[in-house]
């Protein structure tokens, strides 16, 4: 076992003050399974690129041990899979390859065909059996499940938890929870490390944010407390010491001496109610800075006039003589929302293309509301781009309400002024979120939304869509969102 020691890393992008990383300091483990977890935008893959020395930088990072990134570009993805493995581990045999293989439940003829012909999940098994299987590598694997059905992750975890040696950016809960035993987060102001799982982190995290809020609370009444008798002594101490200057009483002079004293203990209690003051305030500032925020989000939904939306009945699509799915039969019901489960390429995406009013080649009975309007997010972000602005005109939305929708989706403002396809993946996706969200629809038909997306915002969705019950269809292999939101499941 060795170390990686990050000692005051300082970085920001075209040397402006803006900075990623200030002064940041840490050490981690190789043989840790480190999960990383942190909001969009927040510098995830910034930090794997440095490690993997892509940026100038201030401060230093050492370690014995060579860093290996995962997806690793595949140059010419026509090309037979066992040459790309040899090129990227050229010391890996093949039975080593067949055995890491066996261990994902991939089948070891896919090493006997063109890489562009496999599956996401078949790629994502070969390029990290390829790369575990490098000495002295310790693996920044950026995102693996994105694509991914839900088998294809459990497999993926089953395999991570048998290693050591990586990081994982990941906002896939229960991924995480099957394979990391140490957390790296990026908070707000600070980079932290917590041995566990992802659950042990979160209730960590919810422990320490509820106990702050409740100190917060606290402070704030004792500030505006203390406040409030530091005037009152202070009226008390010009009114006793204005009685010094008087007229005789019963001809007796007053006794300046003693008023003097009096005005001025009152005085040195006022001080120091006000210092009991001044250090509350100075506590109550170092509280609250790395609570996450997740505010409320609203929907635009359109109930329609009847309570059956969509029918299928024994629905079977085929391209030429092949089937892609056959008998497929469900309703979608006002306030229903059903999940589409099944391995990638059994047909979730052509049904849904179907319902849009693609010309898909079907038989059986299928029909759609009359005037239904939906709205929906499709899983590709590629064709993105322009301005938030000519976004929003495009598509016919709300600028005003568009934007606080990406700011409570923890959009900074500085995001606001970039072309879209300057974002990250988790923002691209995170404008199509917005989108949905504003356009009125009585059908929501989401097709992986959650895709880069992270753990924070998809808590927001969560809430919203339980809140709203709107009527949705929607792909998504993220299990603990479909245990949440799914209230039925159509398996393909």
């Amino acid at each position: 076992m060795s170390r990686i020691q990050v000692t005051n890393l300082t970085f920001a992008y075209d040397s402006s003050f803006d900075y990623i990383f200030e002064h940041v300091s840490f050490q981690i483990d190789t043989d840790w399974k480190l999960g990383f977890i942190g909001r969009n935008g927040r510098g995830k893959t910034t930090f794997l690129n440095l490690l993997l020395g892509k940026y100038e930088y201030s401060g230093s990072i050492s370690a014995s041990v060579d860093f290996e990134y995962f997806p690793y570009p595949v140059e010419n993805p026509d090309e037979m899979t066992l040459s790309i493995v040899e090129s990227v581990n050229p010391q890996a045999e093949s039975w080593q390859i067949f055995k890491e293989l066996n261990l994902m439940d991939a089948d070891p003829e896919i090493l006997y065909r063109p890489f562009s012909t496999l599956s996401n999940g078949e790629r994502t098994k070969v390029l990290l059996a390829a790369l575990f299987l490098k000495e002295k590598a310790f693996l920044l694997i950026d995102e693996p499940t994105n694509h991914l059905d839900v088998n294809a992750r459990e497999k993926v975890a089953q395999y991570l938890n048998s290693k050591k040696g990586f990081i994982l950016v990941s906002h896939d809960r229960t991924f995480l929870d099957q394979c990391i035993d140490h957390v790296l987060s990026i908070n707000k102001t600070q980079i932290e490390i917590q041995k566990g799982t992802f659950s042990s982190w979160f209730a960590n995290k919810e422990a320490q944010d509820e106990m702050e809020l409740e100190k917060n609370a606290q402070l704030k009444s004792d500030i505006r407390r203390l406040e409030e008798a530091s005037r009152r002594t202070e009226r008390w101490s010009d009114k006793v010491e204005s009685t010094k200057i008087g007229q005789r009483v019963a001809g007796l002079r007053p006794d300046r001496g003693h008023i003097g004293h009096q005005a001025a203990k009152m005085m040195k209690r006022s001080k120091s109610t006000q210092k009991r003051q001044q250090n509350a305030i100075s506590e109550k500032e170092t509280l609250l800075k790395n609570v996450e925020t997740m505010d409320a989000l609203k929907l635009n939904l359109l109930s329609y006039h009847t309570d059956l939306i969509l029918s299928m009945e024994d629905i079977t699509i085929s391209y030429g003589t092949i089937p892609v799915l056959q008998n497929i039969s469900f309703f979608v019901r006002q306030g229903s929302r059903v999940c589409l489960r099944g391995k990638n390429g059994c047909g979730k995406t052509s049904l849904i293309k179907l319902i849009l009013g693609e010309e898909i080649p079907y038989t059986g009975s299928f029909h759609l509301g009359s005037g239904v309007k939906i709205s929906y997010i499709s899983q590709d972000t590629s064709w993105l781009k322009g301005s938030l602005t000519e976004f929003a005109k495009e598509y016919a939305l709300d600028e005003t309400i568009f934007r606080a929708l990406l700011r409570k989706l923890d959009f900074d403002r500085v995001q606001f002024e970039k072309k879209i396809e300057e974002y990250s993946e988790g923002q691209k996706k995170k404008v199509l979120l917005a989108k949905s969200l504003c356009e009125p629809a009585h059908l929501f038909i989401w097709d992986e939304p959650l895709n880069f997306v992270d753990v924070f915002s998809r808590m927001q969705i969560e809430k919203l869509l339980l809140e709203y019950r709107p009527t949705m269809l929607f792909v998504e292999h993220d299990e603990a969102f479909q245990e949440k939101i799914a209230t039925q499941i159509v398996d393909l």
